[in-house]
């Protein structure tokens, strides 16, 4: 599994969560205020219980013993009626206004910590997305954060009610009758023992929940973008197979979550009850001692009741409380995550960069140990210059390294040993935001965003208007496409571009590249998902305009770097082969034989024999 979401179990339970996870409350702290100030009326609340002991012990016993006439019994009871009401309305009242107020707090501070997390996505190195489920990060920004956000939402509220009322109705029971107070808050050093108890199953059966529920996340994003491969291959019985598998691992991780919650919950509740008999048993026998009175005892029963009631909800939200510190857990590991490799100072401006590129004895290896082993090595010793306005193709055996010069180039990943010079300075001394806005890359698999072909093209970039995009898309061959869309280039796009041709897709890729006019071109594979009339048409279009651009091209298909000013061959990380086409083919090297073995399949290849 990946290496952010490994937790050691049995954690005890860190205030320090819980207080990096209140701090998103602060910017809204005058409504917390308001939310405490509307807690402070919970005092209202012991009224009810007081107002039963003076229904019985002021207007119905005296009327039943003959000590009070039966009208003004019952106007004291009309008296007694109408407070109740007006308590209850009060208390309503109390409750909407707290319950509002946080759905508020709460949905901004949830939205704030989305940002967050969104924020911190966009800065981590792509290291951390090789090795992280993109389900698990989905995980992160929707259940974990929903997780929280009933917690700020309602639990909260829930736990500053269940505070006052518990010290409030402490003190009514210890105003009306010390021993039988006594007698209830014995129940208190029992539900601490029980919390302590559970806490730590809770805490663990709360993290193995989300975990579980984030390798669900992960398998279905893997198999939905992935279903036609699944559907071609005849998978789909496996496919269900080892989902029942993974479901079956989140069923199970549940139900020892809910196991552990509702063992918590059901031991509190049997040991109020137990509590509950105990008053009724010795204040039974205090009231037919005639020490204490019959509406004392019924007011005493509805302030024990009601005690209790905080006590088993704040035993509640106790175990809710782990379930969020577990996902906020798992959050803050991604918010404390180290960003992608510093940024330097120096902010050099587009125009002083005209592509000259450098690699001076680069090593680079994926194991970021700091001796990583032999084998280990991606690049070795390369050293190679690039000189402005050169195109470069770049070819070799699958694994060569290829594709890792290039993220290098745009520091991805940073290297071990050596430089890499752009114009003579390190790369490492520009930042990387602005190094990177000099580059136009345009990768194997073409992606495009939900949106227009205008907002693909101009991807951010309002200095990119209409017209140009307009121009950029025509001068690059979809002169045809657009002119059979009724809406040119404001025709939508479908989530990854579903509505267009892998080709077509593919050359907007390209213009997306040369809209945003960068002084190097990076072509990585660009070519290797479309038909040759395809790729001729891209290589002529970056030929046509890009004739002083820096440009590289890595290729597996050489037509689509014949043409190039140099070729590099790289063979087990290192470079061991530079020239042009034909000076590499008579060299009768390592790229001589890729080329006769490429010229051989196609030869071969029955179904290009079929189309001859």
């Amino acid at each position: 599994m990946n290496t952010v979401e490994k937790q050691s179990p049995g954690r005890s339970y860190d205030a320090r969560l819980l207080k990096r996870l209140l701090r998103y409350l602060l910017p809204y702290k005058g409504r917390i205020v308001l939310v405490f100030g509307l807690s402070l009326l919970v005092v209202i609340e012991a009224a009810p219980a007081y107002l039963f002991h003076l229904a019985i012990d002021s207007a119905i016993e005296p009327v039943a013993h003959h000590k009070l006439s039966i009208a003004d019994g019952l106007h004291k009871l009309d008296v007694v009626a109408g407070l109740f009401l007006a308590v209850v309305l009060v208390m309503a009242a109390v409750i909407y206004g707290q319950v509002t107020v946080m759905q508020n707090v709460g949905q901004k501070a949830m939205a704030d910590l989305r940002r967050d997390i969104f924020i911190r996505l966009q800065k981590l190195p792509i290291g951390f997305f090789d090795r992280t489920p993109l389900g698990l990060l989905v995980t992160r920004v929707t259940s974990d954060v929903n997780a929280i956000n009933q917690f700020f939402s309602s639990d909260v509220v829930a736990m500053l009610n269940d505070g006052f009322v518990l010290v409030v109705f402490t003190t009514a029971m210890m105003w009306m009758n010390m021993r039988l107070a006594l007698v209830a808050l014995a129940i208190v050093p029992l539900t601490i023992f029980m919390t302590r108890l559970f806490g730590k199953a809770l805490r663990n059966s709360g993290r193995r929940a989300r975990q579980a529920i984030a390798d669900v996340n992960s398998f279905l994003q893997e198999h939905i973008s992935g279903i036609a491969t699944v559907q071609l291959f005849n998978r789909r019985e496996k496919a269900l197979q080892q989902f029942s598998e993974t479901n079956g691992k989140c069923l199970a991780a549940y139900k020892d979550a809910m196991k552990a919650s509702v063992l918590f919950s059901g031991s509190v509740e049997v040991l109020v009850y137990l509590i509950i008999a105990c008053i009724f048993w010795y204040g039974g026998l205090r009231v037919l001692a005639g020490s204490v009175q019959v509406g004392v005892l019924v007011a005493f029963t509805l302030y024990a009741q009601r005690f209790f009631r905080p006590i088993q909800n704040l035993s509640e939200k106790y175990s809710t409380l782990q379930s969020t510190i577990a996902s906020f857990e798992g959050i803050v590991k991604l918010l404390d995550e180290s960003d992608a490799p510093a940024t330097g100072t120096d902010g050099r401006r587009r125009e002083d960069v005209r592509g000259h590129i450098e690699f001076r004895n680069v090593w680079f290896s994926y194991n970021n140990a700091v001796h990583p082993a032999e084998e280990d090595w991606v690049l070795r010793d390369v050293g190679l210059c690039i000189q402005a306005g050169e195109m470069i193709g770049v070819a070799g055996y699958t694994g060569a390294g290829k594709t890792t010069l290039i993220q290098l180039l745009l520091r991805f990943y940073e290297i071990q040993r050596g430089q890499i010079l752009l114009n003579g300075k390190d790369i490492r001394e520009f930042d990387t935001a602005e190094l990177r806005r000099h580059f136009g890359v345009v990768l194997q698999d073409p992606l495009l965003f939900t949106g227009t072909i205008e907002s693909n093209v101009q991807f951010g970039s309002m200095a990119i208007g209409s017209s140009m995009v307009d121009d950029t898309l025509r001068r690059v061959g979809l002169a045809g496409l657009l002119d059979s869309l009724s809406q040119g280039i404001c025709t939508p796009v479908t989530e990854r571009g579903a509505t267009f041709s892998t080709g077509q897709q593919q050359i907007i890729n390209v213009a997306r590249a040369l809209a945003h006019d960068p002084e190097i071109l990076i072509l990585d594979e660009a070519t290797a998902s479309v038909d040759s009339s395809t790729e001729s048409l891209i290589l002529q279009t970056i030929a046509q305009l890009c004739p002083r651009r820096t440009s590289i091209i890595i290729a597996h298909r050489f037509s689509s770097i014949e043409q190039a000013d140099r070729i590099l061959v790289f063979h087990k990380g290192r470079l061991c082969e530079q020239g042009n086409h034909e000076s590499l083919l008579s060299a009768g090297g390592i790229y001589s034989q890729l080329y006769l073995l490429q010229h051989l399949e196609q030869e071969h290849d029955p179904l290009l024999a079929a189309v001859r």
